[in-house]
């Protein structure tokens, strides 16, 4: 029994060392993504300094999207930007959002609907929606096109302050990772976990660096210069894509332009999913494009994620609960001090980097201690994804489904 103590502290020990060190890193890079790159808050100021001038076109894809439209609508119409449109890509819709958008819109001439009742079939659903709405609607009159998800919110000053950061910036596509909601519980408990695992794989700093970048774009928001829109032949360059942001992070690197995505930092606000298993659904199409639909790398990352998120603090946790409760003359000479030291330092080192995460996320932070559990959820999403990968399992995304090989 002691000797089993004994190595169970040693391994504990062990565990602990390599969680503290991965968090002190981690840590690092967090503070440096924020030292070294602006939110679009921060935006304001430089359009304080040099308001911009140049048109912005928003057009927006909804598909069944009665519950969230209005709150849409609301939030664009108090747009603080003196030159912007409204196009309103109503994708073969069946319930009231046609009539929700109209009331809400009110007679705002610079609003206007369009309504998209096919979609060919190589063509993503959401994609066709833009493109057809876009070179049916004007929107290429503008300066700026912006492309935003019917589920998002937006400060009165986030246009104003994205296209600010876009010009100083000198770039040809800003994408913002939103500021998501948290008051349903798989909100508060996973959600914290599924983003931080897709920003591991797309780091802030590396995806907006000058060269060797690793692109990324979220696309609750993206805004495009007109001219490189139209330049890479628009959303035909992703028509058959069912996550279209990340491919045109892609190719716009590939092509000689330059990307950049920034923290939201509550500029825009968005409710990505009502139901755990639309959650779920959801997150499974996203780690599946992100992982270019590749089961064993999808696996990889499940695990890291789990291995990392929640076995080895629990491991530093069971460490120090062993301390506490062992019988120090049964311990190796300096053990039972070495594993105090080091899971203490561990767990502290933790905690302090999930509560930072938390607050970026601005959820509430006691939701810091329940991470563990969240990253396994989490990981269990992505196992699937891989499972229906292998399987040959459609993906389901607005109404359609979509065969997508395992590579």
């Amino acid at each position: 029994m002691a000797l089993t103590t004994n190595i169970l502290l040693a391994l504990g020990s062990v565990c602990s060392l390599f969680l503290a060190i991965y968090w002190i890193v981690g840590l690092f890079q967090i503070r440096a993504s924020l030292r070294q790159l602006p939110t679009a808050r921060d935006g304001l100021a430089l359009a304080a300094a040099k308001p911009p001038t140049a048109s912005v076109c928003v057009v927006v894809p909804a598909h069944n999207e009665e519950a969230v439209i209005a709150t849409l609508i609301r939030s664009l119409r108090t747009q603080d930007y003196p030159d912007l449109r409204v196009v309103l890509a109503l994708d073969r819709c069946t319930d009231a959002t046609l009539e929700i958008a109209r009331h809400e819109i009110a007679g705002d001439a610079r609003f206007k609907i369009m309504q998209i009742r096919g979609c060919p079939k190589h063509w993503a659903g959401k994609v066709n929606a833009v493109w057809r709405s876009v070179i049916r609607s004007g929107a290429l009159d503008a300066d700026l096109l912006l492309f935003a998800d019917a589920d998002t919110i937006f400060d009165p000053g986030c246009v104003r302050a994205s296209v600010a950061l876009l010009e100083d910036r000198s770039l040809d596509l800003l994408s913002l990772v939103s500021t998501l909601t948290h008051d349903r519980w798989f909100e508060l408990l996973a959600q914290p976990a599924a983003s931080l695992e897709l920003l591991r794989q797309y780091p802030l700093l590396k995806s907006n660096r000058e060269t060797d970048r690793r692109p990324f774009a979220n696309g609750q928001f993206m805004l495009f210069r007109k001219s490189t829109y139209v330049a890479i032949k628009g959303h035909r360059l992703v028509h058959a894509e069912i996550l279209e942001d990340l491919a045109f992070a892609l190719n716009i690197d590939r092509l000689g332009y330059r990307p950049g995505v920034l923290l939201a930092d509550g500029m825009l606000t968005c409710r990505m999913y009502h139901s755990w298993p639309e959650f779920k659904k959801g997150w499974m199409r996203i780690y599946s494009e992100a992982a270019s639909r590749k089961p064993d790398r999808l696996r990889g990352s499940a695990w890291s994620l789990r291995g990392i998120m929640t076995a080895l603090p629990l491991s530093a946790m069971l460490t120090l609960a062993g301390w506490i409760a062992g019988s120090p003359e049964h311990l190796w000479p300096g053990l039972g001090q070495l594993a105090m030291i080091l899971s203490t330092l561990a767990l502290a080192v933790w905690l302090t980097a999930m509560l930072t995460i938390v607050r970026l996320g601005k959820g509430p932070l006691w939701t810091a201690l329940f991470t563990p559990i969240g990253a396994w959820l989490v990981g269990g999403i992505m196992l699937q994804a891989a499972r229906n990968l292998e399987r040959g399992r459609p993906t389901e995304w607005g109404n359609r489904q979509y065969t997508r090989a395992a590579r």
